[in-house]
């Protein structure tokens, strides 16, 4: 999860919004990555969609079939959706994102019974840190 902090700071350094992920496959970090939604002009351009593409290639597959995807903030449902296409075995993120969390706070995408892969979930991992970063670079922008 520290890495993921490093690279959310990095994204502020950028102008962008403050979240980052790291992507590990037997407990070595393969992809790590910050938004980029503003300097590639892509809304598509979250830390996690951004992580899973570097990791599927660094290892030469598109299903993560033992990754955890490390983020500082609970995803969105294009990257809960993006989690489960590559089937990722696990999922640890910092603060709730009561405005969009697709884990738990607004949607549950892993539990529904629509869905053909169950990812682990852990929440709350550092989570005053990944949310104090989210708040001060509001801050600033308000």
């Amino acid at each position: 999860m520290r890495i993921a902090l490093e690279e959310a700071r990095g994204a502020a350094e950028r102008g962008e919004v403050p979240v980052g992920a790291a992507v590990v496959v037997d407990g070595r970090v393969v992809a790590r990555a910050g938004n980029r939604t503003v300097t590639d002009c892509d809304p598509t351009a979250h830390a996690e969609i951004i992580a899973l593409r570097e990791a599927a290639k660094a290892i030469g597959n598109y299903r993560l079939l033992s990754a955890t995807l490390y983020v500082t903030i609970e995803p969105c449902a294009m990257c809960a959706g993006a989690m489960i296409q590559a089937r990722v075995d696990g999922l640890v993120y910092g603060a709730d994102d009561p405005k969009g969390g697709a884990v738990r706070s607004c949607f549950s995408i892993f539990d529904s019974p629509h869905v053909n892969h169950r990812v682990a979930t852990t929440g709350g991992v550092l989570a005053d840190e990944a949310a104090a970063q989210l708040k001060s670079f509001f801050a600033v922008r308000r």
